[in-house]
């Protein structure tokens, strides 16, 4: 088994900058892909961006220059910079993790980006 425990969300004003942290516990194959998922109020759920254990990295177009996202393959841990955030990045943001065996997904963490 699997675990996913996020952490960072909050409120920011447009312009600012928050981190997420999602930490992945328990049975985690070598070879895997995770990363960052959002979804608006009516809309569907959208990939952010994700990174795998073998160096592929993918942003949503509207995220690129703005959003970073990183590991720490020692600590099974990713993250998520966000930067310059704009209101329409306002969303439920979940971690996600994928191996050949499974496909895993946080709680959820609100992100609201409002003056």
């Amino acid at each position: 088994q699997v675990q996913l425990v996020e952490s960072g969300g909050g409120l920011v004003q447009p312009g600012g900058s928050l981190r997420l942290s999602c930490a992945a516990s328990g049975s985690i194959f070598v070879i895997n892909t995770m990363g960052w998922y959002r979804q608006a109020p009516g809309k569907e759920r959208e990939l952010v961006a994700r990174d795998s254990s073998i160096g592929s990295t993918n942003y949503a177009d509207s995220v690129k220059g703005r959003f970073i996202i990183s590991r720490d393959n020692t600590k099974n841990v990713v993250y998520l910079q966000m930067n310059n955030l704009k209101s329409e990045d306002t969303a439920v943001y979940y971690c996600n993790y994928a191996d050949k065996f499974l496909t895993l997904w946080g709680q959820g963490t609100q992100v609201t980006v409002s003056s």
